[in-house]
Parts: C-alpha cells; structure tokens; sequence
C-alpha cells in the first residue's frame, strides 16, 4: 500500500476517498486485518514526517483513533516520537473533527474558500460546493 504515488509525490497534495481500497486486507481474518491497516496507518504518519520542514518533538492524535493504544504505541515506534490525545491540551478529540466540518459549513455558505493551492494543491483557492437550500 505504500507503494502508492502519493507518498512520493511533494506536498501539497491531498487523496480522495477512493485512492485505496479494503483489497489488501481480503482474505485475512478480522484481527489481522486490522492489524494490517493500523500498522498502515502508523507508517503513513512516519512517512508524512519526511515532508515537513523540521521535525515535530510530539504527536497530536484526534478523532477515534486516539482511543486506540496499539496504533498509537504504533506511530510512537515508528516515529520515535511522544504521541498523545489532543485532549491533553483541553480540546474535545471526538469533536475536533465535527468542529473543523463546522467551520468549513461556515465558510462554504459564505462564499469563502477552504481549500487552498498551499495545503491542497488545487489550481485557485475553492469554495466547497453547492449548497442546496431545499
């Protein structure tokens, strides 16, 4: 899987949902499937770091996954950095997400961009669609 163009190619740059696929985790039993796309996981995170301008001294971990010890023991071993929950800093993890989505909902209603050439690497900065007020 991280044979994939997209880790070698500079940033910025961004992946649709249907970049990859469950095939590489056909066949195997839940638990080493699972164990197969965490440890993906982890790598891509250590291989992300490459790309950035100096080497960060912690991880910040969001979302569900920072509930999840072994992918986070995971990331710590393959980065050799410290790894924590966002929580540590008094942000909500479950709803940092949500949050981010929120902002952008915002943004999107007003006609302002939220992606841009610098983070995204699309051509101008975009707006996030069409919004259908049904």
């Amino acid at each position: 899987m991280l044979d994939h163009p997209f880790f070698d190619a500079p940033p910025p740059k961004s992946l649709d949902r249907n970049d990859f696929t469950i095939q590489p985790a056909r066949g195997l039993s839940a638990a080493d499937g699972a164990a197969t796309l965490t440890a993906f996981t982890a790598a891509t995170v250590a291989e992300a770091l490459r790309h950035l301008p100096g080497r960060p001294v912690r991880l910040l971990v969001a979302g569900g996954g920072r509930h999840n010890p072994t992918m986070l023991a995971m990331i710590a071993e393959r980065t050799g950095l410290v790894v924590e929950p966002t929580d540590v800093l008094g942000w909500n993890g479950d709803a940092l997400e949500a949050e981010g989505f929120a902002y952008m909902a915002v943004r999107t209603l007003k006609g302002l961009a939220i992606s841009f050439p610098g983070t995204t690497g699309v051509p101008v900065a975009m707006a996030g669609g069409v919004v259908d007020r049904v």
